[in-house]
C-alpha cells in the first residue's frame, strides 16, 4: 500500500478487516514496527476522533506522531500552479509538502469540500496536490470526496456484529439521509457507499429526499429510493448521515417530510443496529432515544477508528520499509 485514499488502495478488504480486529484484540503486538518512524498529521479542518485515533494507532505501532493544525498553525497555503503569490497566501503547497516529506515517514491530511466549486471538489484538488509533491506515503484523514478510515471502521463494526449474530441471509444495510442545519459534504456518504458496494456482502439501500442524490460513481449497484419507510423495512443496519445536494451542488433544499430517525420509524426494521460517524446533531438527525439505545453502534464505530488506522499504518510501513 503506497497511499491510502479509497477502496482502490486496498488489495484484500476482508484481510484488512481481519487485521484490524486482530489489532483490537492485540493492540501492542507490533509495538516495534514503527520504531524510529514519524507520522505527520496535517489538519486543515476540525477533528476529534480522527486526530486522537490516528495518534493512538501510531503509538501502538511505536511511531511518534506530530499534529499540525494547518488552518491556524501554519502559513496560508497556495495550491494553484504557477501562482503569482502577491496576495494573502504565504507558502506554496509544493514547498510545504516537500519539507514535511523530509520530516516524516508518513503524511496524513484532512481537508473538506468547499461545496462551492464542483469541478475542484470532484478532482479532490487539495488532497491530490499533497500527493503530487510528497516524497512519502499519504493517508487520507478525509478529503473533499471520501473518508476511507471511517468507512473501514464502519465495516469492521458491521463484521463484529455479524460475527456475534446468525443471519440466514445477507444483511440489509440502509444508508439514510438525515436533516441538518447547515451544508455538509458528501465524503462520508460517498465513502460508505463505495466500501459497502465493494465489500458486496449485503443488500445495500440508500434513501434520501428528492434532489439529494449522491454521485452515482459511488452509489453504483445500491438500490436507491426516496421512500424512507420502504428502505427501512427489514433493515439489519441503519447508517444515519446528512449530506447537501449534489444535483444542485452545495445547496440545502427544503423538504416537507420528517427524515429524522426515531424509534417509531425503526419498528419496520429487523431490530436494526444504528450507525453514525459522529459528531451528530441529536434530535435533528437522530433522536436521543435511538442513539442512546442498546442497538446503537456509534461508540463502537468510534473506538474502531483506532484499529482501522492501525491496520492501514501497518500496511504502509510494511510496504514502504
Amino acid at each position: 500500500m503506497k497511499n491510502f485514499y479509497s477502496i482502490s488502495d486496498v488489495v484484500d478488504l476482508n484481510r484488512l478487516i481481519e487485521k484490524a480486529l486482530f489489532y483490537k484484540a492485540n493492540p501492542l503486538v507490533d509495538k516495534n514496527l514503527g520504531l524510529n518512524k514519524r507520522l505527520g498529521l496535517f489538519f486543515m479542518n476540525p477533528s476529534l476522533r480522527t486526530r486522537v485515533s490516528s495518534q493512538i494507532a501510531a503509538e501502538n505501532l511505536g511511531m511518534r506522531s506530530f499534529v499540525i493544525n494547518g488552518s491556524i498553525e501554519s502559513w496560508a497555503m497556495e495550491f494553484d500552479e504557477n501562482a503569482i503569490m502577491n496576495g494573502t497566501k504565504v507558502e506554496h503547497v509544493k514547498d510545504a509538502v516537500g519539507v514535511m516529506s523530509s520530516y516524516f515517514d508518513i503524511l496524513a491530511l484532512r481537508t473538506f469540500a468547499s461545496l462551492k466549486e464542483i469541478t475542484e471538489d470532484n478532482s479532490d484538488f487539495i488532497f491530490n496536490q499533497f500527493v503530487k509533491y510528497s516524497k512519502k506515503p499519504i493517508v487520507s484523514l478525509e478529503s473533499a470526496l471520501l473518508h476511507p478510515l471511517q468507512s473501514l471502521a464502519d465495516l469492521i463494526t458491521i463484521n463484529e456484529v455479524l460475527n456475534r449474530i446468525q443471519l440466514n441471509k445477507k444483511p440489509k444495510i440502509v444508508l439514510t439521509w438525515a436533516p441538518h442545519i447547515k451544508l455538509i459534504p458528501h465524503a462520508v456518504a460517498n465513502s460508505f457507499s463505495q466500501w459497502v458496494n465493494y465489500w458486496g456482502e449485503s443488500e445495500f439501500v440508500i434513501t434520501h429526499p428528492e434532489n439529494y442524490e449522491l454521485d452515482n460513481a459511488y452509489t453504483q449497484n445500491a438500490k436507491i429510493t426516496t421512500n424512507q419507510e420502504e428502505a427501512l423495512e427489514g433493515a439489519d443496519f441503519v447508517y444515519v448521515k446528512n449530506w447537501s445536494s449534489y444535483k444542485k451542488y452545495g445547496e440545502v433544499i427544503p423538504i416537507k417530510e420528517d427524515w429524522m430517525l426515531n424509534l417509531e420509524k425503526l419498528k419496520v426494521t429487523n431490530n436494526a443496529k444504528i450507525m453514525h460517524c459522529l459528531p451528530v446533531r441529536r434530535n435533528v438527525e437522530i433522536s436521543d432515544e435511538v442513539i442512546d439505545s442498546e442497538n446503537s453502534l456509534v461508540q463502537q464505530q468510534a473506538e474502531n477508528r483506532v484499529w482501522s488506522a492501525q491496520a492501514v499504518l501497518s500496511e504502509i510501513i510494511k510496504s514502504n520499509g
